[in-house]
């Protein structure tokens, strides 16, 4: 029972990366169907804002509040990422749309140039984030089972972001105006919503979550100019599975395949569980291709 429990957490907080690292992609790609390549490097930036402020924090901040470093970074983080995905939708993807091939082109194009600036930044070798000591060891429920600090740290702020996204979709003006444009862009934009500062705003927010979600991967090892690249696939898997703009689509695609591709690489290995996961993804999508939760508008009918 202990070893079930254990797999049941790891496949939960595979989950929780999962789905922090789509959620922005999840509103990106929902609201202006741009496929964003340069999303896993906004997780890079996110995760050298953690890295960067913990410099900050061990050279000129008195070390009794070094702990503090970590709370500091997520913000900074958030802002940092989100200035420079306005700045990319501002001045690239903008003149882009409605043009899926050369959007793809263009953001992977980014993607390699924010690679490369890391490597001359920071140089090619891996950087570590020591965790604060408040987040060091776990909680002991028997001796086989113990639920480590990070991953439930990560846990609770997957779930803190989703209620904000969750209050900000459906409990705000500017929420509802997105989802107005995502069901039918034309009629939003005859009822007076901006439709070109509204893909500013949700490209931005999208990149400020990828930054949180880089500060919660520094968490767990080693951060280096490819981090993105190890997730961007599998956080197109969830948006794809879940279903378009969909956030509750979102939480079930990633706990999916989160739980399945631990519960898999228990009984077989990494590279075979992918092999595995990937398959019942595209057997569920020829069966369903619209995703687990589909949008439902009339202008699709």
């Amino acid at each position: 029972m202990s070893l079930l429990l254990l797999q049941l957490f790891n496949g939960i907080s595979v989950s929780s990366i999962l789905l922090l690292v789509a959620l922005g992609l999840a509103i990106t790609f929902g609201l202006m169907n741009i496929i964003n390549m340069a999303h896993g490097e906004l997780i890079m930036i996110g995760a050298y804002t953690a890295y960067m402020t913990q410099q900050f924090f061990q050279k000129y901040v008195p070390e009794a509040y070094f702990d503090a470093y970590f709370l500091a970074s997520i913000p900074l983080a958030f802002a940092l990422a989100f200035g420079i995905g306005w700045l990319l939708e501002t001045l690239l993807v903008r003149h882009l749309y409605k043009r899926p091939l050369d959007s793809l082109i263009a953001t992977w194009g980014v993607s390699l140039i924010l690679q490369q600036l890391a490597r001359t930044i920071f140089g090619a070798p891996n950087k570590a984030v020591k965790a604060p000591s408040w987040l060091e060891g776990g909680i002991t429920l028997t001796n086989e089972l113990i639920l480590p600090y990070k991953r439930l740290f990560i846990i609770g702020l997957v779930a803190l972001c989703l209620v904000v996204i969750y209050l900000y979709l459906y409990r705000s003006r500017g929420g509802r105006n997105m989802r107005a444009a995502m069901q039918n862009r034309q009629m939003a934009a005859c009822l007076g919503v901006s439709t070109r500062r509204l893909d500013a705003q949700a490209f931005a927010f999208g990149s400020g979550i990828a930054g949180i979600a880089g500060c919660a991967i520094a968490l767990l090892g080693p951060i280096g100019p490819a981090l993105g690249t190890y997730y961007i696939v599998d956080a197109f898997m969830v948006v794809v599975l879940g279903g378009i703009g969909k956030l509750v689509g979102s939480l079930f695609g990633a706990l999916s395949i989160g739980v399945l591709n631990t519960a898999f690489e228990y009984a077989t290995s990494a590279t075979v569980a992918k092999v595995i996961v990937f398959t019942l993804i595209i057997a569920f999508l020829q069966w369903k291709p619209s995703g687990l939760v589909s949008v439902r508008s009339r202008s699709l009918d």
